[in-house]
């Protein structure tokens, strides 16, 4: 009977990943069963039930993590507090008689809403309630709003402090910090190009995006700028607080989290929206998020370290030096893998699984993790647009019934274009991503 080599058996338990988790298998459980499976058929049981026993031990204690359900919360919480809503009304008034007013109002919420939440279905959801009945009853063009709403909601996975960055952290051996910094101008520049392509479609057309109608526009300026003021800046000075004392080492990112979380209970309570069932409610939903997360990422470690004993990463990685690729096309070859896996999946299991198999190589060939890891970013904020699997759209669909699902992907699509845009930029100027952190640790 002919033996099978260690490094072959990891291919097929990557193989039997990808074919449980598209099948529909819960991936923390699919892949606790195969490490366990594939780990007694390559190194033994008594190694493997060791291995999973130090990994799951050591993703509890892994202090970066505990940052997680706090800044789940504190995003809910300031959805509780609606604050988002009252600044978007305040905008929308502000710039009313512009064209393409509500894309701008938009995607200026967006940008301070995904600081607050970094969770793109409850950023869309928000966005479309908030927007879509006063898109429709302006005569908005359905495609150009819902690919607005959908790519704005989707900048909560790469504005910091996004839970994303705070995941992959650990994985690819990177301070926190540094993600956060780095992530700052790429997620400023995305928000630019999707208003900059929303305002000349309405220039172009106007059509696309007429001026509110004048029964809207209000006649006191003065309450629409104190609805915008308090709106804007307690958000404002909670998110600087809480991402600023990270940024410049005051506070670990979980202490700068549960400085947000307590921090979004105050506004709930002075904008006087703070109810003890609401309060339930979004603990509720930060215990199922977190425990979704934290379990996978136990899993997603155990499946790992069982994966690399069994050598198949260094045989990649010595496969694909041999191949003599340049850094440059390797970095490409996984960007595109990534995109494609970003249809099917969540950017949870790309992180946690995808990028282990693929970090020895990103060190051997001397890639800059802080660059790559933002790119990597970029490219699941991408795969968030790109049907026929993009949870946006069924989250948007969801809150506006009566926009059409095809109506939907094709303004998507639309935007997924000046995604990759801005992926491709980052590819070609690092600096964007990594200048930031550089300047302010000497990195």
């Amino acid at each position: 009977m002919f033996e099978i080599a260690n490094e072959v058996i990891g291919l097929l338990m990557i193989g039997a990943m990808l074919f449980a988790i598209f099948v529909g298998f819960p991936i923390s459980f699919t892949l606790i069963f195969l490490g366990l499976v594939f780990g007694a058929w390559g190194i033994g049981i008594k190694l493997t039930v060791f291995l999973m026993t130090l990994q799951v031990y050591g993703s509890m204690m892994e202090q970066t993590l505990a940052a997680v359900p706090l800044f789940v919360f504190m995003g809910f919480m300031m959805e509780q507090a609606g604050l988002m809503e009252r600044l978007f009304a305040a905008v929308q008034l502000m710039l009313a008689r512009m064209k393409g007013s509500l894309f701008v109002a938009v995607l200026f919420v967006s940008v301070i809403f995904g600081a607050a939440t970094g969770i793109v279905g409850a950023s869309v959801t928000i966005l479309g309630i908030m927007a879509a009945t006063t898109m429709n009853r302006s005569g908005y063009d359905v495609r150009l709003a819902s690919g607005t709403i959908t790519a704005g909601g989707t900048l909560g996975i790469l504005i910091p402090p996004s839970i994303m960055l705070v995941v992959m952290g650990p994985v690819l051996e990177i301070p926190v910090t540094d993600l956060f910094a780095a992530a700052i101008f790429p997620g400023i520049m995305m928000a630019v190009l999707y208003l900059v392509y929303a305002m000349v479609r309405c220039w172009l057309n106007p059509s696309l995006g007429p001026p509110l109608p004048e029964e809207l526009i209000p006649g006191d300026r003065s309450h629409v700028w104190r609805e915008f003021f308090l709106g804007l800046v307690p958000p404002t000075i909670l998110i600087a607080f809480a991402l600023g004392s990270i940024l410049t080492g005051w506070a670990t990112p979980t202490e700068g989290a549960g400085m947000g979380a307590f921090g979004s209970i105050l506004l709930t309570l002075l904008y006087r929206r703070f109810s003890w069932s609401s309060t339930y409610d979004a603990l509720k939903k930060t215990l199922e998020i977190s425990v979704l997360i934290l379990f996978l990422v136990a899993a997603s470690n155990f499946f790992g370290a069982v994966f690399s004993r069994l050598g198949t990463p260094t045989m990649i990685t010595e496969l694909l030096l041999s191949w003599e690729l340049s850094a440059a096309m390797v970095v490409i070859l996984i960007l595109a893998l990534i995109f494609l896996l970003g249809w099917p999946l969540e950017w949870v299991p790309i992180v946690l699984i995808i990028l282990p198999i693929l970090y020895p190589l990103l060190i051997e060939m001397q890639v800059d993790k802080v660059w790559f890891a933002i790119l990597v970013a970029v490219c699941l904020q991408t795969a968030w647009l790109s049907p026929p699997v993009a949870l946006s759209a069924y989250f948007l669909k969801g809150v506006v019934p009566s926009w059409d699902l095809k109506d939907i992907y094709l303004g998507m699509m639309q935007f997924m274009v000046i995604q990759l845009l801005g992926l491709a930029i980052v590819f070609l100027f690092p600096a964007i991503a990594t200048w930031l952190p550089g300047y302010i640790y000497g990195n």
